[in-house]
């Protein structure tokens, strides 16, 4: 594997470490800037739709420069965005910092997916693809914890302050390591970009993602209260659970990552399957910790380590360049988005409980999403096998 491919997972944890921050460190920050603990949450929500909305703009901007050459200039946006929110005096500054990184972040994502796939092997893409988003599951697994301990001992602006020197870190590594790979705007430029979205098939996978996402995140947004209030765990069990949650995404993500290239329906098809249980037998089980607690590690298993198959999928319906990509990634925020606001909603109506029911729900239909490629595929006959890896296709 590339070792490039390790450095843009570095950037991936950076992003990642930003967006959570501020959930670890709610009640500290709402005191920095004389706001409430909702307000604080919006910020959260605010930082969201930045990444669905803007990230997709700001990767317009960006199509003509070469890979590297878009990343560093993200990292640059994304280090005043986290230099704006280490300094803010006051919630529209934190707001604007949030919406700042929301953005590039997306961008970020979407280039550095698809520069992934430029510099690996044909059959290697998938696992590439594991090892950028490995990014992501480390920085729930580490990067949350780590911010937050560092915004404990030395104040909410610290933990900023850390975030930007990461990302100095990062964009070096990028820069010293990471080679500048092809421009990827094909010669009609953004019309033709755009093209690739009149594709029935591509918004199906696209619909495909948002639905995985929906379901775990409908789960995983109230994991804290199902587990406390409903399952009747002490709340110092809970961030110990967590942890065991994001070592089951690593562990998933890198399994998936193994499997994406040459099953990439069947692994989307499991993991929805296998999911739709888990979330059922949570709804079914949540008063009893043992099953609780192994379907919590179920969901984490199999929800959002399906990230390679899905990015495979639809690279493979449309193309692997940057636009589709973010577009891909706004999506999968959507999903975020859908599952924790639904969750709401059912929580209000049904109880703890409601989440979970709705997150099944969702996994289902993600299936249902799935039967016109299934159906297509076993009409259709495999390609011959290739003896040397094919060169980065643009369309297939």
């Amino acid at each position: 594997m590339p070792r490039a491919v390790y450095i843009l997972a570095l950037g991936i944890f950076a992003m990642v470490t930003s967006e959570f921050v501020v959930a670890g460190l709610m009640p500290q920050i709402a005191r920095g800037l004389d706001a409430t603990i909702p307000q604080i949450g919006y910020l959260i929500t605010v930082f969201a739709l930045a990444m669905a909305l803007g990230g997709p703009l700001l990767s317009v901007t960006l199509l003509r420069l070469h890979p590297r050459t878009a990343l560093l200039t993200l990292f640059a946006v994304f280090l005043t965005g986290n230099i704006l929110a280490a300094t803010a005096t006051g919630y529209t500054a934190m707001a604007a910092a949030r919406i700042i990184t929301g953005a590039a972040s997306q961008a970020f994502f979407g280039v550095a997916l698809s520069l992934s796939a430029q510099l690996a092997p044909t059959h290697l893409r998938g696992r590439a693809i594991a090892v950028v988003m490995n990014g992501l599951m480390l920085g729930t697994l580490l990067g949350l914890p780590a911010s937050t301990l560092i915004g404990e001992h030395y104040g909410w602006r610290a933990a900023f302050w850390a975030i930007a020197a990461l990302t100095l870190t990062a964009a070096a590594a990028t820069l010293a390591l990471v080679p500048r790979g092809q421009r990827t705007t094909p010669a009609g430029g953004l019309r033709t970009e755009l093209r690739a979205f009149t594709n029935p098939r591509l918004w199906l996978a696209l619909s495909t993602s948002t639905l995985i996402i929906g379901a775990t995140f409908s789960a995983f947004s109230y994991l804290n209260p199902i587990l406390t209030q409903t399952t009747g765990l002490p709340p110092a069990t809970v961030p110990w659970l967590l942890v065991a949650y994001g070592a089951a995404t690593v562990i998933g993500n890198t399994v998936v990552g193994r499997l994406a290239d040459r099953h990439t329906l069947p692994v989307l098809l499991t993991g929805l399957a296998a999911n739709t249980l888990f979330l059922t037998a949570f709804a079914l089980l949540a008063h009893h910790p043992l099953p609780a607690i192994t379907a919590m590690i179920g969901i984490g298993l199999v929800g959002v380590t399906t990230n390679p198959a899905m990015i495979t999928r639809v690279q493979r319906t449309a193309n692997d360049r940057p636009l589709v990509t973010t577009v891909h990634s706004s999506f999968i925020t959507l999903g975020v988005i859908i599952g924790s606001a639904a969750g709401g909603i059912a929580i209000t109506a049904h109880g703890l409980r409601g989440p979970l029911w709705l997150g099944a729900a969702l996994a289902l239909t993600g299936i249902a999403t799935l039967i016109p490629d299934l159906l297509r595929r076993r009409t259709t006959p495999p390609p011959a096998p290739a003896t040397h890896p094919a060169p980065t296709a643009t369309t297939r």
